[in-house]
């Protein structure tokens, strides 16, 4: 684990696991579990979530940038620079996700995938949606009940409410300190 890396909370790494500079694997909400030689690069966030733990199987590569949230990706899975995996979501064994991609709440890829750069993976299994299919998208994403499964309310509650919980549960981290 390099020094400016963080981890906070129920991580557990594999034997071989690495950790890079900045990247922080947060578990304060749910486990977060790291397979046997993965490697979670230069500032990526892998966040458990108590509903959806973070797992990262074996020979896993995390890019830079790249955000796992309360998500599954199986075993030998690329996940690159600056890719966003929503909680609910599982990227199977051997699966590609390339730069800026998404895979979506609750979505589903399944071995082999590959998504391309910048592209959308939704549903269960996953669809993909190259980025100017923002419409049929959003009528597959819809029905995947983002706002519930991220933060736990109904489709339209307001944003005021929404990020009053958030501060709330944040606010935790007020009495927290560095062990050495």
């Amino acid at each position: 684990m390099a020094p400016s890396a963080v981890l906070c909370g129920a991580v557990v790494l594999g034997e071989g696991a690495r950790v890079l500079h900045g990247a922080v694997l947060t578990a304060e909400d749910g486990e977060v579990r790291v397979g046997a030689n993965t490697t979670v690069m230069e500032n990526a966030v892998v966040k458990g979530r108590s509903e959806h733990p973070a797992v990262l199987g074996g020979s896993v590569l995390v890019g830079p940038h790249a955000h796992v949230n309360g998500a599954t990706v199986e075993d030998e899975v690329f996940v690159a620079t600056g890719v966003s995996i929503f909680p609910g979501a599982v990227a199977g064994t051997g699966s590609e996700l390339r730069i800026n991609s998404v895979l979506h709440v609750n979505s589903r890829i399944g071995p082999g995938t590959v998504v391309p750069i910048g592209w959308i993976a939704a549903g269960d299994p996953a669809e993909l949606f190259s980025p100017d299919r923002h419409d049929e998208l959003w009528e597959v994403q819809q029905g995947m009940d983002f706002p519930g499964t991220v933060y736990g309310v109904p489709r339209g509650t307001p944003l005021r409410e929404i990020m009053a919980r958030q501060s709330a549960f944040y606010g935790a981290h007020r009495d927290d300190r560095v062990i050495d």
